[in-house]
Order: structure tokens, then sequence, then C-alpha cells
């Protein structure tokens, strides 16, 4: 170990150079995974705060076809009993229908959600995400939440009236006209630009129907997901589908299961480049000292000792640029997790994704081990090459060679 050691550091540049590309490497590796991990998991927490919830209910005829008369059966007495269940926090059941929301500028397709304000405020974080006015309450005459993206494009401001036309259940086109009391902003760009909200008395006046057409749930532990979908599955039985938050936005839930396989792309092309590193550092480390190693060899030091020393020189070597690496990137993930990550004018295009404007950099800890273990190995492959080249030689041969 003693003699491995001061052989690393016989040509300390040298050494010096590898240490830092692998310090350097392993910092932008880990970085990356930590973004790649906070963006996924930003993107997920947003979606089930601000749109699906963790858990939604709907009529199989819903699903496929949006309409009106496609309504949960019993739903109140469904919801009810929902939120009797261990592990739910708070349940919400809406009214929905398509319809067009008009300006005096313009007009455009919108999803219109019925809410009941109480509940909708413990499901998600609609009420937080008001830049203007305030939230829908009970009084008032036809109170509207538009975007505040809806807003600029149709030239609207708190207290405009708008007007809401859609089908009732009648299959008439009707309409009503709403005055603006919020405006609002979540992360993702595309649910602001297709959703609006009114009170589901309103709603249900208008389009004839007093009944919900999605349920959605709020539980305490995400843990317990999988276990309390099936719990409501029994309770719902023919009354519609359950489905968790993947299953609403599979997109979604396609980028989270691909996160493993991109962390490991990312450490395997790392590894890659690093292999290839030192495998060079130690066939020049090895080869200059040829004539050295036909001396050990012929006052009679093994083979199998030789191959142990050059296998010990280079993952000293790796150990060394390993750690320091790992340390690195700690530390600069400690410092985005305290600060965040700031995206300036990339924040608006990562709207589009449900992504917030700064992000959290993280990586967890079992992944530093992983890829500590990973530069270890890849030191110890690396260095079989020179280490055979120099085994094949016999003695007379290696003291014969000028470097």
């Amino acid at each position: 170990m003693t003699l491995a050691w001061r052989n690393v550091w016989r040509n300390k540049l040298r050494s010096g150079i590898m240490i830092a590309a692998m310090i350097f490497g392993l910092l932008g590796a880990l970085l990356m995974v930590g973004f790649v991990q906070a963006m996924t998991e930003n993107m997920v927490d947003n979606a089930i705060r601000y749109q699906t919830a963790h858990l939604q209910i709907h009529n199989h005829k819903f699903l496929l076809n949006e309409e009106l008369s496609a309504w949960i059966p019993e739903a109140e007495n469904l919801a009810a009993s929902i939120r009797q269940q261990s592990g739910v926090e708070a349940v919400t059941a809406r009214q929905v229908v398509d319809g067009m929301l008009a300006s005096a500028a313009s007009s455009r397709g919108v999803r219109i959600n019925g809410i009941r304000p109480q509940d909708e405020i413990r499901v998600t974080d609609l009420q937080q995400s008001l830049v203007a006015g305030k939230m829908l309450t009970e009084t008032g005459r036809n109170p509207i939440l538009v975007s505040r993206r809806n807003a600029d494009k149709l030239n609207l401001r708190l207290g405009s009236k708008v007007v809401l036309t859609f089908t009732n259940i009648d299959g008439d086109v009707t309409g009503a006209a709403f005055r603006i009391v919020g405006l609002f902003k979540t992360p993702a760009s595309a649910f602001d630009d297709s959703n609006i909200f009114v009170r589901r008395s309103d709603l249900a006046r208008f389009s004839g129907l007093d009944q919900a057409h999605e349920i959605a749930i709020r539980i305490a532990d995400d843990q317990q997901l999988t276990e309390l979908q099936e719990k409501i599955t029994t309770l719902v039985e023919e009354q519609g589908v359950v489905q968790n938050w993947g299953e609403v936005q599979p997109v979604l839930a396609a980028m989270t299961g691909s996160m493993d396989i991109a962390n490991a792309i990312v450490a395997g092309v790392f590894i890659a480049a690093l292999g290839f590193g030192i495998i060079n550092i130690m066939m020049m480390s090895v080869f200059e000292r040829t004539r050295e190693f036909g001396v050990l060899m012929a006052i009679g030091m093994t083979h199998a000792r030789v191959l142990l020393l050059i296998i010990m020189e280079s993952v000293l070597l790796g150990a060394v640029g390993g750690l320091l690496g790992l340390a690195a990137g700690r530390l600069m993930l400690a410092i985005t997790d305290q600060f965040g990550l700031p995206f300036g004018a990339v924040a608006e295009g990562l709207g589009a994704y449900g992504v917030d404007a700064v992000l959290y950099p993280s990586v967890k800890g079992s992944f530093y081990l992983l890829m500590f273990g990973m530069v270890l190995f890849t030191s110890l492959v690396a260095a079989l090459y020179p280490a055979r080249q120099i085994l094949k030689k016999r003695p007379s041969e290696a003291l014969a060679e000028r470097h």
C-alpha cells in the first residue's frame, strides 16, 4: 500500500491533472443528476398540488368523452364515505364542462371547473396560486377565477365581465356573464391556458345539472397511495373509475419512471470517460517504469504482487479523485439546495412542463455510494490492460527497455 501510494505521487502534475478531471467530471455528473431529479420531482409535486390531486374518480364514460351527461352517480355520498377513510386528507367534488371564455377583445376554449371553494382549497393550492384578487366565496353574483395568462390574452383585469358559453344538459347552447374576482398563476402554463373556476352552484344553475363529474382526493402520505387507491376502488365499485395522478397524467408518470434510466446514462457516460482517462494515465505511469518492474521481477517479486501493485496504484488514484469529486458535488448541491437554482428567462419555457422558476437540485445518498463504487471498479478495470502488458514481458526483456 505504501509503495503504491508513493508511486501515485511520483509524477505529481500528471496525477493532479487526472484527479482534477475526476473532480470536475463528478461535480458535473452530480449536478446533472440533481437537476433532472429536482425537475421531475417538482413537476410531480406541482401536478398534484395544482391539477390532479393524488387520486381522481370519474364515470368511465367521462374518460372516453367529457360529456355533461357522464356524471358520477351519488357523488356526494361517495365523497362523504371517502372522507371517512384513514389517510384521506381532503375531498372535493367538481362539475366539469368544456366551453368558451369570451371578452370584448377575443375568446378561447376552456375547461370550466365548478367547485365548492371551501372543499377545493383543502385539496389543491388554488388559493395560494392567486396573484391578484381573492378566492371564490359563497357571496356575490357569478364570480369567476381566470389565469393571469388568459387575462393578458383577452385584455382582462379584476372586475372585468366575461361571458361563458357551453352546452347544457338538454343539448342547448347557453351562456352567462361572470365577473372576475381573482387571477391565478400556477407553474404549468398549459393548465393556466385551459382552466377557469366558478362556483359549482352557479355552473349547475346554467347547465341544468347539479351533479359532479370529478372527485379529487388529497392524501396525507404519498407512501399510502396504492393502498388507498385499492380501498377507494372497493368503495366506488361500479360508480366510477379511480385513477392515481400517474394514470391521469401518463406522460408525467413515464418521465418519472425513466428518471433512473436517465441518471444511469449520465453516470455511464462519466464512467466511460473516466475509464479511458485512467487507462491513459496508468499506461504512461507503468510503461515509463518498465525497467523498474523488470528489476522487481528479477529479484523475485511474483506476477501476482506486481499486478496487485499496479491495481492498487490505479484504485488509490480513483479513490482520491472520487472522494474529492463527491465532496465537491455534495458541497455544491448543499449550496443549491439552500439558495436554489434560478432559471431566469428560461423559466417561461419550463412553465410548459409545469416546472417552477427556481429548482433545488438534490441527490439521494445511495447515488453517492453508487458513483464511488463505480469509480473504484472502473479504476480497477483500467489497471488490467497496462498490467497485462508488463506481465507479458520476461525480466530480461523489461530490463532491456528504454523509455
